[in-house]
């Protein structure tokens, strides 16, 4: 491991806490570290947390939050602990990252066909990926072959 990063498990709190905070985003507006602090201790008054201490989590600085802190942040995300900690759990959907690689606005077309359409987008697609030598998608898994989970369901 290099001595200027962070292991495997920081790192994947990190990417995973700074994903979920981006999706809690409304209007474009992100949200401070502090006001997470806030809202966490507002919710679980004996936490504790600082703005601080959420950014040396976010940037890797910082790993081990305690199993308290896990669990109010997974409360908060509404989502299972597991999502944070789990090296082998697929993080969430990252909405911000779909809608900067186009993906979104590609699933938004597909909005009300009927099944045959949407069999026959989804072979278009394959055939793109195969020309540009990508991994065949696990329709049982909605995940590349080998890959990360891509489906909104986790």
């Amino acid at each position: 491991m290099d001595e200027g990063n962070p292991p495997r498990t920081t790192q994947i709190f990190a990417d995973r806490l700074n994903s979920l905070i981006r999706m809690k985003a409304t209007g474009g507006r992100g949200m401070t570290n502090e006001q997470l602090a806030a809202e966490l201790k507002a919710d679980s008054p004996h936490l504790k947390v600082s703005g601080a201490y959420l950014s040396a989590l976010r940037t890797g600085k910082r790993s081990r939050p305690s199993v308290e802190l896990q669990v109010a942040l997974a409360r908060y995300f509404n989502v299972p602990v597991t999502e944070l900690m789990d090296i082998d759990s697929p993080p969430a959907l990252d909405v911000g990252q779909l809608n900067e690689l186009g993906v979104r606005s590609i699933a938004m077309r597909a909005v009300g066909l009927d099944s045959d359409s949407l069999s026959t987008v989804a072979a278009v697609l394959d055939h793109v990926r195969r020309l540009q030598g990508l991994p065949e998608v696990d329709d049982q898994l909605n995940r590349p072959a080998g890959g990360r989970d891509t489906s909104a369901d986790g």
